[in-house]
């Protein structure tokens, strides 16, 4: 009997507790929580003034916070923000006029501009284009899914046909080197700027021109530079036709832009097949760190060459790879934000990248006019298909060919340039995986 009734007790105390405890919250809340007072018109004026962005670009404060919670400058705010929208246009410009892989630019300018709203915070970890960065950016996803609709994409039978322009991807492959030791010249020589070797490696693939993998290794080796370096790689991607072609021509003569090729050999359907087997194979043995990108890469291929799953290869071309990258472009855009762009280590990874960009191209060229050098005059090669050797496919290759049809318009190169084209995909995944077995 005594037992029950200490046990009634008990609930009682514990439920009046419990009401006390909701009772004070609900006294805090209402204190916290200003009661609404009618305003004059001009009041509500001015309220409505002080939640536009008119007042967040030209009239700054102290204090207010980016979307990842950290405090903004000054700049950041109002100027910085409105040389970022401009630059958007730019982009847009550049795609809509004049042509310049609009896939990329159109969705990249559009997350650049929307993650430089003021007050909506779109850029955060509740915000859409943060939401999209940390679903699909951060761990690596997007970057393998675009390998595996571009290798569903490609065509070995250049590169097997002719297997000489392999040489011509690795060599392009000097600007990953040469970003490399461009970084670590930065940080020894230039105040604010300060790269680890881990930092250092990440910033080099974007001499590959390979947005995917850039975004790969940076993930693994400098997170915090991941932004920067995707804004950097798929910039240079994007920009293909303008940087390219007058390296091109300052490293060629006019007759060596005429040089017409042999055509290329038919490849077999079983040397298609086997081949992107052979690659994953030589990777497993050789370099499993390069295992992701050359796996998904080769899924893709081969999903393509057997023929028998036309559906799921159709897929991954078109409706799969185009939904990644509008995700991939926002993403990317949405580290156009004006305090994450406009700062002294962004600026040096764009000054890096585009010279080791320019440093890949002119390897690839002057490669091929040594290759010339050692062979027949029947064999030589078109010394701009060199050019194609970055892993910017197929950009790169138009570029080669719409450059040596402006000196022959009977000149095709698409296809010989595809060669050290798809050459080059491979080899940036390869060195991606040296560097990551390295830092491992």
């Amino acid at each position: 009997m005594i037992k029950n009734i200490f046990i009634a007790f008990f609930l009682c105390f514990t439920i009046f507790s419990s009401n006390s405890l909701a009772a004070n919250t609900v006294v805090v809340e209402q204190q916290e929580k200003e009661p609404y007072h009618s305003k004059t018109m001009g009041e509500l004026v001015q309220t409505f003034y002080a939640t536009t962005g008119i007042k967040a670009l030209f009239e700054p404060k102290e204090g207010v916070k980016d979307a990842h919670g950290k405090d903004m400058s000054l700049f950041a705010q109002g100027y910085g923000r409105i040389i970022m929208i401009l630059i958007c246009f730019l982009l847009f410009y550049l795609a809509i006029k004049k042509g310049f892989e609009p896939l990329l630019l159109i969705p990249i300018g559009f997350g650049g501009l929307l993650a430089n709203i003021p007050i909506a915070n779109m850029a955060g970890p509740d915000g859409m284009l943060g939401i999209i960065y940390n679903m699909g950016i951060t761990n690596q996803f997007f970057p393998l899914l675009i390998f595996m609709g571009v290798g569903a994409m490609t065509d070995f039978g250049p590169l097997l046909a002719n297997p000489k322009t392999a040489l011509l991807g690795g060599a392009a492959q000097f600007g990953i080197f040469g970003s490399l030791v461009g970084a670590v010249v930065l940080s020894q020589y230039v105040p604010g700027i300060n790269f680890t070797l881990e930092q250092a490696a990440a910033i080099s693939i974007i001499g590959g021109a390979d947005g995917p993998t850039s975004i790969f290794i940076a993930s693994a080796l400098a997170p915090e530079l991941l932004g920067a370096i995707a804004v950097a790689a798929y910039s240079y991607m994007a920009l293909v036709p303008v940087i390219q072609p007058p390296i091109m021509r300052a490293l060629t003569t006019v007759n060596e832009r005429k040089i017409k090729m042999s055509t290329l050999r038919k490849v077999s359907k079983i040397e298609k097949i086997v081949f992107p087997i052979v690659v994953l194979c030589l990777t497993l043995l050789i370099l499993p760190d390069a295992a992701p990108l050359i796996g998904a890469f080769c899924f893709g291929n081969f999903a393509k060459e057997s023929g028998v799953i036309d559906r799921l290869s159709d897929t991954m071309q078109n409706a799969l790879i185009n939904i990644v990258t509008i995700f991939l472009g926002l993403g990317v855009g949405s580290k156009l934000a004006s305090e994450e762009f406009l700062v002294a280590e962004t600026m040096g990874i764009m000054a890096i990248g585009l010279l080791a960009f320019a440093a890949g191209t002119a390897m690839g060229v002057i490669m091929a006019k040594l290759m010339n050098l050692v062979s027949s005059k029947d064999n030589q090669i078109n010394p701009l298909i060199g050019a194609a050797g970055v892993s910017a496919v197929p950009m790169a290759a138009r570029v080669v060919s719409k450059e040596g049809q402006l000196y022959d318009k009977s000149n095709v190169l698409l296809m010989h340039a595809m060669g050290p084209n798809v050459a080059g995909v491979i080899g940036s995944a390869v060195a991606a995986g040296v560097l990551l077995s390295i830092f491992k």
